[in-house]
């Protein structure tokens, strides 16, 4: 998909992985909606702020209403609440499995019949190594990258006739108020993370593997779990 004139989505576009996307779009030609719940907070110059709530259905299918011009989507918005999944408080896992899985899932059911309209695109999900790789303390988000990750095959089936191509990024940590506590030899630059999806989205990539670790993960997928 050619990003110059391309009109993007972006969600989760206030700050983080989702703002250096929307900020790179940008500068690569395309119209950018930057949503976020709420929109005040989207301070990047040339972008239009979209207010969205991916786990509000009128919020999405409002934005959908107003952004009908879009081309591109990008499922960026996400959070993470470091839960395991039995001893961990069941309201926090629905948040983020309501957040990380539904939200896409409520925002490209809204999102692809307005690409489709517009003769075609794409659909970049914003997913994690974790979605193959799955350590007890945060079996929550996991869990819920994991249901992302089966999301993107299906839609990838589904919209491929409806000319609309989705791409799934997979990255470790990253350089963001999410992984603030996690040491910053072992986090990747979102703005190098940015740059390598949004080619992955030119080039019409499946899957865009941002790290090391993360193509190390998806190497050994076919390798059995050990015993614990």
């Amino acid at each position: 998909m050619e990003l110059n004139d391309a009109v993007a989505v972006v969600t989760g576009a206030n700050r983080g992985l989702g703002r250096h996307l929307a900020a790179q779009l940008v500068a690569r030609g395309a119209k950018v909606y930057a949503a976020a719940r709420h929109p005040g907070t989207v301070d990047l110059p040339g972008v239009s702020p979209l207010r969205l709530d991916v786990t509000d259905e009128e919020s999405v299918r409002a934005a959908a209403r107003t952004a009908s011009d879009a081309t591109l989507l990008v499922n960026n918005a996400g959070i993470s609440t470091s839960t395991p999944l039995l001893a961990g408080a069941p309201d926090a896992v629905r948040r983020e499995m309501e957040t990380n899985f539904y939200g896409p899932l409520t925002v490209t059911r809204a999102f692809a019949p307005v690409i489709e309209a517009n003769g075609g695109g794409a659909v970049l999900n914003i997913l994690s190594v974790l979605s193959w790789l799955h350590p007890a303390g945060l079996g929550s988000y996991a869990a819920t990258k994991a249901a992302a990750w089966a999301l993107t095959d299906a839609a990838r089936e589904e919209l491929a006739p409806r000319g609309i191509s989705v791409s799934a990024l997979h990255v470790g940590y990253m350089d963001t108020d999410m992984a603030a506590g996690v040491p910053a030899d072992q986090k990747a630059d979102p703005a190098e993370v940015a740059a390598q999806a949004l080619d992955g989205v030119e080039a019409g990539l499946p899957e865009i593997l941002a790290d090391e670790i993360t193509r190390q993960v998806r190497r050994n997928l076919a390798t059995v779990p050990r015993a614990a």
